[in-house]
């Protein structure tokens, strides 16, 4: 009898503890770059915003674990023949986190809240694409003027000023996510705070301690919430890449979207696959000035650019977590071919020399007459190092280099503000996957980032004709001939090509590398 009892409280505790395992909270430690400025989807302008967001939010369309566009709210589209009209259908089952169904008026409400001037949106202009956007933006139409109309509760109608092949593309920004009109109406600006917002991803906002985590829990009402396997989120700020490293092989987390670049070869030897370098949307460039007496001349600009060796830069300034790059779009891209590479791509580094330094004769420069340079660059020691071996690199060819380094914010608004200079490093990483996100940069009248002040009405009628191409083949071979030109007349010399480096746990499943660095935590698991 004693030993009955024994065996049946064994078996009782046996399945207690079962049952605890079953139901034990799965949490995901997810480093994240920095703290978010704002949980606004309407100011936001960084990368490491965007992460949290899209766990928060979801759009008309999403990310998949794989980086590719899938339906989101909206369960289908069509678009109309001429390109200017699209309908989406939104899906019966999608809604808030407070159980409020998630109805088209909810998207006109969002669209018109970010064009609205005095929401100060950083990046509205993405979403200029929409009828009458850019004036309501500009405070030359009214909110209601915008193409965009709920014909029903379950079906939304935009119009585009013009076609727009990428206009999909362009919804998975942050920016097309929409906020819940009557907690914005309520809470106005502090609408973000944890014990005010609604919203309707696969998770919700449960708290935000700067400089400590952003914690958000699994959203029950998600339409797709059976599938989320993970229900607790904690993203913390890692600006401190190698604090970062340590934290991940103590196994505080899970996952972290940036590596010391310093320590390469170390998580290559120490990591294993759990450190992972894949190739990145974005390329890294020197801006040249066309303004510039030395720089105005082509020849000179081309043998510049043919006298840098991108693989060693890549290689060995950057540890081969960058590739060598000789397009501005980088190779992946959607709705294009392959890039307009340099002509001298396959050229050995001593005959691309020898043919820069007859490019520079051409042009009148030479030991008696050198180029006098100064590379600006914004404060990293990789970009210094960068630029200390470009410099190097054009020693043989007589050109005289001197450097400016300044932080971030000082560097930026120098180029923005078209403050003089010769050389400056840049980067860029595209917001969508197109190539009109990068070739659009030194259109004539794109201010805000032609920092090379580089004017060509070829170029301009190229992508304005372009802009009117439905045709995503046509469209992609006139892009091709922009491009061409682009890197005969170089605004830009290309470097390299961006890759994203992750540390993911082995214990992490569903982490997939993309072009685009999108992880959407609904996807994820965690096994411990």
């Amino acid at each position: 009898m004693i030993k009955s009892m024994r065996v049946t409280a064994l078996a009782a505790a046996l399945m207690a503890a079962t049952s605890l395992t079953a139901f034990a909270e799965v949490v995901y430690h997810r480093g994240n770059t920095a703290d978010p400025e704002t949980l606004d989807q309407h100011k936001t302008s960084t990368t490491y915003e965007a992460h949290i967001l899209r766990d928060l939010y979801e759009g008309l369309v999403a990310y998949s674990a794989a980086g590719k566009v899938i339906p989101g709210v909206a369960k289908d589209w069509n678009v109309a023949e001429d390109g200017m009209v699209y309908t989406f259908n939104l899906r019966d089952d999608a809604k808030w986190s407070n159980g409020d169904p998630v109805v088209a008026g909810d998207f006109v409400y969002s669209l018109r809240r970010i064009m609205k001037p005095e929401t100060g949106a950083k990046y509205a202009n993405i979403l200029y694409p929409i009828k009458n956007a850019e004036k309501v933006n500009k405070g030359e139409l009214a909110p209601e003027e915008i193409g965009v109309k709920a014909l029903d509760d379950h079906t939304l109608e935009i119009t585009l000023e013009s076609p727009t092949p990428y206009f999909i593309e362009q919804l998975t920004h942050q920016t097309g996510l929409p906020v819940h009109p009557a907690t914005v109406d309520a809470h106005d600006t502090d609408f973000v705070k944890p014990e005010n917002i609604v919203t309707n991803g696969a998770f919700t906002l449960a708290e935000f301690i700067p400089n400590a985590h952003v914690k958000a829990v699994k959203n029950p009402n998600f339409h797709d919430a059976d599938n989320v396997k993970i229900d607790t989120v904690f993203y913390y700020p890692t600006e401190d890449r190698g604090a970062a490293l340590r934290r991940f092989q103590a196994g505080e987390l899970h996952t972290n979207n940036d590596a010391p670049t310093e320590q390469v070869a170390f998580m290559k030897e120490n990591l294993g696959d759990q450190f992972r370098v894949a190739p990145y949307l974005g390329t890294y460039y020197y801006a040249l000035n066309h303004e510039d007496e030395t720089l105005s001349s082509p020849e000179v600009r081309q043998a510049l650019s043919m006298a840098i060796d991108r693989e060693f830069l890549a290689d060995e300034i950057w540890g081969s977590t960058m590739v060598a790059g000789y397009s501005f779009v980088p190779p992946g891209i959607g709705n294009y071919g392959e890039p307009a590479f340099a002509d001298y791509m396959d050229m050995s580094q001593i005959d691309r020399e020898e043919k820069a330094m007859d490019l520079l004769e051409k042009a009148g420069y030479g030991p008696d007459n050198p180029v006098k340079l100064t590379i600006n660059y914004n404060t990293s020691e990789n970009h210094k190092n960068t630029a200390v071996a470009i410099a190097d690199m054009w020693k043989p060819l007589g050109v005289e280099v001197a450097m400016v380094n300044t932080d971030t914010k000082t560097h930026y608004a120098m180029l923005r503000d078209r403050q003089d200079f010769d050389v400056a490093r840049a980067g860029w990483i595209g917001d969508y996957s197109d190539p009109q996100n990068f070739l659009f940069m030194v259109e004539s009248d794109n201010t805000g980032f032609n920092y090379a002040r580089y004017e060509n009405p070829e170029y301009d009628a190229l992508m304005d004709e372009a802009a009117a191409t439905v045709d995503l083949e046509k469209r992609s071979e006139i892009l091709k001939q922009a491009e061409e030109l682009f890197m005969r007349d170089l605004p830009f010399i290309p470097l390299m090509y961006y890759g994203s480096m992750n540390m993911v746990s082995d214990k992490v499943a569903g982490f997939e590398d993309n072009l685009l660095n999108v992880h959407p935590t609904r996807f994820m698991s965690i096994s411990e």
